[in-house]
């Protein structure tokens, strides 16, 4: 386990050089490297494989595709800023209290809302690391200091995390099941974690593929709310529902914490065919359940025969693998992309891939299979 800080997002430097004429950034926004989609990889034949996006590999849903139409007859009109059909809809469908809802951009624009209400210059946000690498990116523009804290057998060290927190801690990010390795932390566990954060400090459980959770010893974040104002779960449409193009996510806390969040939402950024389509998803549960009973039926596949192939594969409850290969990830990440397959390559740490349909997690398997795993 390791404690890392980044540098402090301090706008105060020498005096910049004006005689390029460019507008002068804040240091924080300098010093940050773009967030860089994979690019798509193609075979010598020509052949496609998408495996670095977490994306589902299913189309539109029915009923989303007849949402869509419909709103678009409107998109004349700004949306509901309130989102107050779709809080509605998630409200009922988990049995929540609809003013502890928030909608934002996806879940990484709920994420920003969070960090933008809750820390700035001289406060710290704490994650484990690797995990989702929007934290550091979200941090620094809000000009806090990012504390990360490594993972313990791939998995979170909630101990680890719980020690790391200071007078200075604003929020703590715990994603679960964690990306990019697809662990989970269990009940007993998180919960003597949250016990330990001190009261002022926001937890966000970031459940962006609760979906394709099938351990029982996992919990669902929302059961865990009750009584606990400092918890906000996180969760969002892009994965299993299939938006991740329409850019709609939502939070679910106390409604004191969250009618407070809610001031640091950017009008509008819910737009009113993302609000149709996420009711849309919801009320085809059935088919969202049949849909990632296929991916989890694949990811139990394609583990089983990496580990036959001799790879180490932690046991992921998300819609993708790890394989933490160290300093051999940026050369899996080559071999892949030689035969057609985009693969998430994470210099120096590992490579996470996406579970797609059969086919393309067989495309995969054959290039596992030509790549010494050790």
């Amino acid at each position: 386990m390791t404690t890392t800080h980044d540098t402090p997002a301090t706008d105060a430097a020498t005096p910049p050089d004006r005689s390029d004429g460019l507008p002068l950034f804040r240091a924080a926004v300098s010093g940050l490297v773009s967030y860089r989609p994979q690019k798509p990889a193609l075979s010598p034949a020509g052949r496609s494989y998408a495996l670095a996006a977490n994306e589902t590999p299913f189309g539109t849903l029915p009923k989303v595709a007849e949402a869509i139409a419909e709103a678009a007859a409107d998109i004349n009109r700004y949306p509901d800023n309130a989102g107050q059909a779709l809080v509605a809809e998630i409200a009922e469908r988990f049995g929540q209290n609809p003013e502890g809802i928030m909608l934002g951009c996806g879940s990484v624009g709920v994420a920003q809302q969070l960090i933008t209400a809750v820390a700035g210059p001289g406060d710290e946000v704490l994650y484990a690391w690797p995990s989702f690498e929007a934290y550091p990116i979200l941090t620094r523009l809000a000009g806090a200091t990012a504390v990360q804290v490594g993972l313990r057998d791939d998995v979170h060290d909630l101990a680890a995390m719980a020690d790391r927190v200071t007078d200075r801690t604003r929020l703590i990010f715990v994603c679960n099941p964690n990306n990019p390795t697809g662990t989970v932390v269990g009940r007993a566990e998180l919960e003597e974690f949250l016990d330990r954060v001190p009261a002022g400090c926001l937890v966000v459980l970031d459940e962006a593929y609760h979906e394709y959770v099938r351990d029982p010893g996992t919990p669902d974040g929302l059961s865990l709310l009750s009584g606990r104002p400092g918890l906000v779960v996180l969760r969002t449409f892009s994965k299993a529902y299939g938006l991740a193009g329409l850019r709609i996510g939502y939070a679910v806390g106390d409604p004191r914490v969250i009618g407070t969040l809610r001031k640091a939402y950017l009008p509008y950024s819910a737009g009113s065919v993302a609000q149709a389509a996420a009711v849309a998803a919801l009320r085809s549960g059935e088919e969202v359940r049949r849909r990632t009973d296929i991916v989890t039926a694949e990811r139990t596949r394609v583990t089983d025969a990496l580990r036959k192939l001799g790879w180490r594969v932690p046991g992921s409850q998300a819609n993708f693998l790890w394989l933490p290969l160290g300093e051999r990830a940026a050369a899996f990440g080559a071999h892949c992309a030689s035969a057609g397959i985009s693969v998430r390559a994470v210099p120096g740490a590992g490579v996470r891939v996406t579970l797609g349909l059969h086919a393309d997690n067989d495309a995969f398997l054959a290039a596992a299979e030509g790549f010494p795993p050790s």
